[in-house]
């Protein structure tokens, strides 16, 4: 994703699969709220949330996974608590600090046979 991607402000408008989920709410949009990044949901977490993906205003991967279960409830935060989480296709601690632009996967378990 480039930055010409996030031109639209903090929020994008719902994409195919993100139809009848509300945007994720921004308090504000001042020094202080933190950069705008896209969380990618993967398997078991884009089916418990509804979505494949939003954007978020956060400064940490941890702030991004909060607002996430807050957003998506209780499902969701079991589907998050055994899953990794990805910054820019690369692991990620929760405290790792965000940029505009930046992508945080959350990535479950996939089983097979």
């Amino acid at each position: 994703m480039t930055n010409s991607d996030m031109d639209g402000g903090p929020l994008r408008p719902p994409t195919d699969d993100s139809v009848g989920v509300p945007p994720v709410p921004v308090a504000s949009h001042g020094a202080d709220a933190g950069p705008v990044v896209r969380l990618l949901l993967f398997a078991a977490a884009r089916q418990a949330a509804g979505t494949s993906q939003v954007e978020v205003v956060a400064s940490t991967v941890g702030e991004v996974l909060e607002q996430a279960r807050s957003r998506f409830g209780r499902t969701f935060s079991e589907v998050l608590d055994g899953s990794r989480v990805w910054l820019n296709g690369e692991p990620s601690e929760l405290t790792a600090p965000l940029r505009g632009g930046d992508e945080v996967a959350v990535l479950p378990p996939v089983s097979g046979g």
